[in-house]
C-alpha cells in the first residue's frame, strides 16, 4: 500500500496529520483512498471535503482485508452519521491543531515517553533507573528501543546538536562482571519489513522472566483460541512469522469471532487497577516498547501525534476534557473514576428497561435532545433535573453527543491512529493482544471510561432478542460517535469515510466482544516489573548501607529488623505465612501453606474469625506487598504457594480494596 514518506515538520488542522496514514490502516488496498491536498508553504494539511447534501452513500472498492462487516450491515452506520449531522453542535468549538514532530523529535518523545531519555540526554532522570529497566527487555523489545536510538543518532548527527547518544552496542551489554560490549558480529542482523533499516536484537533480555520462550515452550502445544500471556506479544509474533503460518481467514458475523480466553496463571491474573500507581508507572512504560515492538515485527510504522493547546470549557458536562470533569466531578464524590453525568445516563437508560427495540439505535428528537442538554448544564449537580421525564432513546442520543463533544477523541489524539492500525496485524490474536496494549497505555481518565461504555454495551447486547441489537448492530452504531469526533467530518472524503466505516465498526466489535481480556496487565509485563524493582532495591540497599556506615545508625533498630525478618523467614520456613489486617480488629494470623490454598480461602477464613468487619465480602482484597512489587491486589483464585515462590519477601495485608 503506498504510505506517505515526508517526515518533514508540519502543523496540521483537525486531530490527525494525515487522513489517509490514518485511515489506511484499515484496508490493503492500494488505490481506495483519495489523494489529499498539502500546502507545504503554509504548513497546514487539508483534507478534500465535500457537499453534505448529497443523499446517496460514499462509492465503496471492497478490499478482502476487513469483510467482518458487509455493505448491507453498514445501513445503520450511514444512518448514525446523517443523524449526528443534522442534530448539530451544542456550541461553536475552537478545532484542534496538531504538530507533527521534526525529524527525531518522534524518537526524543518516544524514548521519553518509555522512561529512557537518558540515551540521550544524561540529565534527564537517574541512569540507573533506565538500565534497570532495559536489563528486563526481551530481545523485540531491545530491537524496538535499538532502532530508535540508532534513528535519533543520524538525526542529531545531521543536526549536528551536541547531544551525548551512545552507541547502541554500548546501551544492551552481555551480562558478566566485566559489563563487557557485545560483540556485533554475532549478532544475526533483522530487517525491519517496512524497509527502514537494519534493527539487532539483544539476545539477553527477560531470559529471568522466561520472556524469550516460543509460545510452544510453555508446557504443549497451545491452542489457537488461547492467549498467552506468559511470553511477550511481539516474541509470539516473531515467531507466527518466522513459522509462516499463513494469514488467519477472516470472520463475518459475531459468532464466528474466536473464543479467546485467557489461560489461567497459578500466582493470579492482574487487572488495571490492582497495582500502585508506582508500579502501574512501570507497567506503561513497558507497554509502549512493547506495543511498538509488536508493531515493529509486522513491518507497521507508527506515528504519533500530539495535540497543540487548545481553548476548551473549563466547567460543565459538555465539552469539557475527561481529565478535568473528573476532577469536578471527585470534588462531589471522591474516588469517583467515570463521569457522574456519564454514570446517571446509563443508569437511568437501564431504569427504562434494556428490552427497547433499536436502544442506542434509533435517534431522539434533535431539538429535545438540544434542550435536555441545556437543561442538564443548568440542573445535574443541584440534582434539580427531571429524570422521570427524560425518554430513553433521547438519554441514548444524550450520552453519544457526550462522547463526541469531548474536545479530544476518547481514545486520545496520541493513540487514534495506533488503534486504526491494529488492523493490520496478520491475526486476530495480535489484533487482539495490540488492543490489550493499547487500552493500557489509555490516560486512566480514557481508559475508565471505555470501560464503562464497553460494559454498557454488553448489557444492551445480552438483551438482542428483545432490543434487536446484536454485537455488530451495537458496533456499527456506535463507531462514528467514539471515532468521528467533533469537527473531523467535514475534513474527509467520502470514500475516506467509507474505508473508516468498516475498520472503525471492527475495532469496537473487538473492544465489545473482549473487554475482559482487554483490561488485563499480561504476566510477561508483570514479570518485568518484578524485576527491574528488584534491580531498583539491589542500587536502594547498597545506598542504605553507605548510609548506615557513614551515620552509625542505632545497633537496636538494625536488631529490631533482623528479628522481624528472622520471625516471617521461621513462619515461611515452617510452611505458614502471617496475614495481617491492620484495619480490623484482628491484627494477624498464622496460615499455613498448602498446594491448594488460595487468596479465596485466607479471606474467608478471616471473615469467619472476624465477626465484626462490617465491609462486604466484595469490597475485601488480600493484597501483596513489597518484596518485588509495591502493592498488589490479588485475585481470588491466585494459588498462595505459587505466589509465595515468585515473591517470597512479600507481606500479606486483608484491606478494603481500592479500585
Amino acid at each position: 500500500m503506498s504510505r506517505q514518506q515526508d517526515a518533514k515538520g508540519v502543523v496540521l488542522t483537525g486531530y490527525i496529520s494525515n487522513s489517509e496514514a490514518l485511515l489506511a490502516p484499515s484496508i490493503n488496498c492500494d488505490d481506495d483512498v483519495e489523494s489529499s491536498s498539502t500546502s507545504r508553504r503554509m504548513g497546514h494539511y487539508s483534507v478534500q471535503s465535500r457537499s453534505r447534501n448529497a443523499p446517496a452513500k460514499p462509492p465503496y472498492n471492497r478490499c478482502n482485508s476487513q469483510d467482518s462487516l458487509d455493505e448491507l450491515s453498514m445501513d445503520d452506520y450511514w444512518t448514525e452519521v446523517e443523524n449526528i449531522h443534522q442534530s448539530g453542535d451544542t456550541e461553536p468549538q475552537e478545532e484542534v491543531q496538531l504538530k507533527v514532530p521534526d525529524e527525531g523529535e518522534q524518537e526524543e518523545a518516544w524514548l521519553t515517553e518509555a522512561g529512557l531519555a537518558t540515551l540521550f540526554d544524561v540529565s534527564a532522570s537517574d541512569p540507573d533507573d533506565s538500565m534497570a529497566l532495559l536489563s528486563t527487555l526481551t530481545r523485540t523489545q531491545a530491537a524496538a528501543v535499538e532502532r530508535r536510538v540508532e534513528t535519533l543518532c543520524q538525526t542529531l548527527r545531521k543536526k549536528n546538536r551536541q547531544h551525548h547518544v551512545p552507541d547502541v552496542r554500548d546501551i544492551f551489554k552481555l551480562p558478566g562482571p566485566q559489563g563487557a560490549k557485545r560483540d556485533p558480529d554475532t549478532l544475526p542482523a533483522q530487517r525491519s519489513e517496512n524497509g527502514k533499516g537494519d534493527v539487532a536484537s539483544a539476545d539477553h533480555a527477560g531470559s529471568a522472566s522466561g520472556n524469550r520462550a516460543s509460545p510452544g515452550d510453555q508446557g504443549g502445544p497451545e491452542s489457537e483460541t488461547d492467549i498467552n500471556l506468559e511470553v511477550s506479544f511481539s516474541e509470539q509474533a516473531l515467531s507466527y512469522r518466522e513459522g509462516s503460518k499463513g494469514s488467519e481467514a477472516q470472520t463475518d458475523t459475531d459468532d464466528k469471532l474466536p473464543n479467546f480466553k485467557l489461560c489461567r496463571d497459578k500466582t493470579g491474573m492482574t487487572k488495571v487497577g490492582d497495582l500502585s500507581p508506582q508500579d502501574m508507572k512501570k507497567v506503561r512504560r513497558l507497554v509502549l516498547i512493547e506495543m511498538t515492538a509488536l508493531f515493529d515485527t509486522a513491518g507497521i510504522d507508527l506515528k504519533t501525534h500530539k495535540a497543540v493547546k487548545l481553548k476548551v470549557r473549563e466547567s460543565g458536562l459538555f465539552g469539557v476534557p475527561l481529565a478535568t470533569l473528573l476532577e469536578q466531578d471527585q470534588r462531589r464524590m471522591p474516588g469517583a473514576k467515570v463521569p457522574l453525568i456519564l454514570q446517571r445516563l446509563i443508569n437511568h437508560i437501564e431504569e427504562e428497561g434494556l428490552n427497547t427495540e433499536g436502544l442506542l439505535r434509533i435517534p431522539g428528537a434533535a431539538t429535545r435532545v438540544k434542550a435536555v442538554c441545556q437543561e442538564l448544564e443548568a440542573k445535574f449537580y443541584e440534582g434539580l433535573f427531571p429524570w422521570e421525564s427524560l425518554k430513553q432513546h433521547d438519554a441514548a442520543s444524550v450520552l453519544k453527543l457526550f462522547i463526541r463533544e469531548l474536545p479530544h477523541p476518547l481514545l486520545t489524539v496520541e493513540y487514534l491512529s495506533a488503534f486504526i492500525s491494529v488492523l493490520k496485524l496478520p491475526t486476530k490474536k495480535q489484533q487482539l493482544q495490540a488492543l490489550n496494549l493499547l487500552v493500557l497505555l489509555l490516560p486512566e481518565s480514557s481508559r475508565d471510561t471505555l470501560k464503562a461504555l464497553m460494559e454498557f454495551f454488553q448489557r444492551v447486547i445480552d438483551h438482542k432478542e428483545q432490543n434487536k441489537m446484536t454485537l455488530n448492530n451495537v458496533a456499527v452504531v456506535m463507531a462514528p460517535n467514539i471515532f468521528m469526533f467533533k469537527g473531523f467530518r467535514s475534513k474527509i472524503s467520502e470514500q475516506q469515510e467509507f474505508t473508516m466505516a468498516t475498520g472503525t465498526a471492527n475495532i469496537v466489535r473487538l473492544l465489545i466482544r473482549y473487554q475482559n481480556l482487554l483490561w488485563t496487565i499480561p504476566k510477561f509485563i508483570m514479570n518485568q516489573v518484578r524485576k527491574q524493582n528488584m534491580e531498583n532495591q539491589k542500587k536502594m540497599s547498597r545506598e542504605r548501607a553507605m548510609k548506615k556506615l557513614l551515620k552509625k545508625m542505632a545497633y537496636d533498630r538494625e536488631k529490631s529488623e533482623k528479628q522481624e525478618k528472622n520471625t516471617a523467614e521461621t513462619d515461611s520456613l515452617q510452611g505458614f505465612i502471617r496475614v495481617q489486617a491492620p484495619q480490623f480488629s484482628k491484627v494477624s494470623m498464622a496460615v499455613q501453606v498448602t498446594e491448594e490454598l488460595q487468596a479465596a480461602d485466607i479471606l474467608a477464613r478471616f471473615l469467619s474469625q472476624e465477626s465484626a468487619v462490617s465491609a462486604k465480602r466484595e469490597d475485601l482484597c488480600l493484597y501483596e506487598i513489597g518484596g518485588n512489587i509495591k502493592e498488589r491486589c490479588l485475585d481470588e483464585e491466585t494459588y498462595m504457594k505459587d505466589l509465595l515462590e515468585l515473591n517470597p519477601s512479600a507481606e500479606w495485608v486483608i484491606k478494603s480494596a481500592q479500585r
